[in-house]
């Protein structure tokens, strides 16, 4: 799924990722890595990364990790890691390991990241790390195959001809043949089994017996991965947002769509009730027609030079998925609308980031598991979704993922998930009941899968991956899991074993209003342009 356009512990929302490498079918390991990690040599931190702000205070170094784990002796890449040291030594816990999701989320500013969310005597017992996954941003090599891919003005999502959808077509090839003549050599060892090989490794590296472990969104997936692989080289782990391993990855995608749909009509029903102020439509339909007038006429003539009907969705979907957004994107399209003002729309175009993220979240995916191999299914899918009401992320997230349709490295069968052995510790899964990034049912799909999980939900949360954001209930149950390992306990039956409720402040937020006392500045606090 796409990225979100802030710095976030979900920055970008694959629905997933699993990994078929060369061992894929062995079961847990449990002995250190063979192809055990250098010592870390520990420097300065870039600046000019992703969330470069919240690594003022760690350290920074690189880890090197086979190119093929199963030929240990063979090519090396490194993944870079950064580390915030605890200071609460009477009380140290060992390593906690963060990673942001995507896949292709840089996570190297999540040791800080999470120094800086996590309550400071919590925080402050572990050796906190955060870390880019192979082939990500300071990892050596970060894959870029077109920088300007999705520089602005792309064709419209929604095609409405043969012509314009062969024009997706021939984008999206010419992307995948790009990645094919770069990196050839590295898109077959992207799967998610390799980067939770390259964990095990900075594990390694770092001297540890065991790591704790926090993942976000494709996290979730990748911590999954890990604890199926190494089930007791862990600790403690918390996954917030939980992918369903079922779905890996196309059906995923599918389910998504009709999440976002859900999650775009509350935002705009949302909009609605704030009409005296916004102006944008007195109930939900009004401001949907509305929208879909403003991405008409932006085909036509693109908002302020750059804003075209693809620019406008990406923009606005992250009101999907983080509730942080509803204000500052029903202000920037009530501009436009009400007096032509494209500057709030413009702040939040991207424009000349490259594209890191794009390519590791496509080479991931593609090589995790299999896609259909004949274009006429993903043709048909989307028309489906489109023509049953499933409009807003049909075609977009269609061709989000497209390039994997003419990728050089295939899937094979999907990584199985699950601890068969019963060997991992217990551990914390958390997910929001209204999450459209990671929908609802992966909670409970991870819940059966690992039989030492406690499935904590958030009852009508709409934001995605929304520990540590300032729901008090949520971050509590976080905080004392990782203090001492306090847990409630598993219930009968496939539901969650403990609710909390969405925290209005943040749910359902009051335009006039600043974030509330009871909603503390958390980690999806916008914060402008991507």
């Amino acid at each position: 799924m796409k990225r979100l356009v802030l710095i976030t512990a979900a920055t970008a929302v694959g629905i997933g990722g699993t990994a078929v490498a060369v061992s894929a079918g062995v079961g847990p390991e449990t002995t250190a890595n063979p192809a055990a990690a250098s010592k870390i040599s520990w420097g300065a931190c870039p600046t000019d990364v992703t969330g470069g702000s919240y690594l003022k205070n760690a350290e920074c170094g690189q880890v090197e990790v086979p190119l093929d784990h199963a030929n240990p002796t063979g090519r090396k890449i490194s993944v870079a890691v950064s580390r915030v040291k605890a200071t609460d030594r009477a009380n140290y816990q060992g390593v906690l390991i963060g990673n942001p999701g995507g896949p292709g989320s840089a996570g190297l500013y999540l040791s800080g990241g999470l120094a800086s969310w996590l309550p400071k005597e919590v925080a402050a017992r572990y050796d906190i790390i955060g870390f880019d996954p192979r082939g990500v941003e300071s990892s050596k090599p970060a894959i870029s195959c077109y920088p300007a891919y999705s520089d602005p003005v792309r064709p419209d999502y929604v095609p409405r001809s043969v012509r314009e959808e062969k024009r997706w077509l021939a984008r999206s090839k010419k992307y995948a043949d790009l990645c094919a003549q770069k990196y050839g050599w590295l898109l077959p060892h992207l799967r998610t089994t390799s980067s939770a090989r390259d964990l095990d490794s900075i594990r390694t590296a770092l001297g540890a017996q065991q790591i704790s472990y926090y993942g976000f969104s494709y996290g979730t997936y990748l911590g999954a991965t890990y604890a199926t692989l190494f089930p007791k080289n862990v600790k403690r782990m918390v996954w917030d947002g939980n992918v369903d391993s079922r779905n890996v990855w196309y059906q995923g995608q599918l389910r998504q769509n009709e999440a976002f749909e859900r999650n775009m009509k509350l935002w705009w029903a949302w909009t609605a009730k704030y009409n005296s102020l916004y102006k944008l439509g007195a109930t939900g339909k009004a401001v949907e027609a509305n929208y879909y007038k403003v991405r008409a006429a932006a085909k036509q003539s693109p908002i302020g030079g750059k804003v075209g009907p693809s620019e406008l969705d990406d923009i606005v979907l992250s009101a999907g998925y983080n509730t942080a957004f509803y204000v500052p994107f029903a202000q920037a399209l009530s501009a436009w609308v009400t007096k032509k003002d494209p500057a709030p729309l413009l702040e939040w175009v991207s424009e000349g980031g490259g594209d890191n993220g794009f390519a590791v979240y496509n080479a991931v995916q593609a090589v995790d598991a299999p896609w259909p191999s004949k274009w006429r299914t993903w043709h048909d899918d989307a028309v489906r979704q489109y023509k049953s009401g499933i409009r807003f992320n049909s075609w977009s997230n269609t061709w989000f993922n497209a390039p994997i349709h003419y990728w050089s490295a295939k899937g094979g069968k999907a990584f199985a998930i699950g601890d068969r052995q019963k060997a991992v510790p217990r551990f914390l899964l958390v997910q929001s009941t209204l999450d459209a990034a990671t929908p609802y049912p992966g909670g409970p799909q991870m819940r059966k899968l690992f039989p030492s999980a406690t499935l904590l939900a958030e009852r009508g949360g709409k934001t995605h991956s929304n520990t540590l954001n300032g729901n008090v209930c949520l971050d509590e149950k976080v905080a004392a899991y990782l203090t001492d390992g306090t847990l409630a306990p598993r219930r009968a039956g496939q539901g969650a074993d403990v609710v909390c409720d969405a925290l209005p402040a943040l749910n359902d937020p009051n335009p006039g209003a600043a974030r509330t006392a009871g909603a503390g500045k958390g980690k999806d606090v916008p914060i402008g342009r991507p």
